[in-house]
């Protein structure tokens, strides 16, 4: 992905309030998808397109056990999504 459009990408991936609210919950620990569910009460495959779209963006990772999809913040997450706001807004949160 190009420098200038990754924080393009991971702004508009966290705006959504649904992915956002995936991510405050993400953030806590870990989750499987019947989890993540109770958390986020939308329909399933709304879920799974708001999943993949973190996914696809590198702010969540995956891993399977069983049947089961356990999702959880990337490592790299927080510093990717600090690096993504713009200068302005880091002076104001930092101010």
């Amino acid at each position: 992905m190009p420098e200038a459009t990754e924080p393009m990408v991971l702004l508009q991936a966290m705006a959504d309030p649904v992915r956002w609210t995936v991510l405050a919950t993400l953030a806590g620990a870990p989750r499987c998808v019947c989890k993540l569910q109770e958390q986020v009460p939308i329909a399933g495959n709304l879920l799974s397109y708001h999943l993949k779209v973190l996914r696809e963006a590198g702010l969540v990772t995956t891993s399977r056990r069983g049947r089961w999809v356990d999702y959880a913040l990337a490592p790299d997450a927080a510093e990717r999504m600090r690096a993504a706001l713009p200068d302005a807004a880091m002076a104001a949160v930092n101010a």
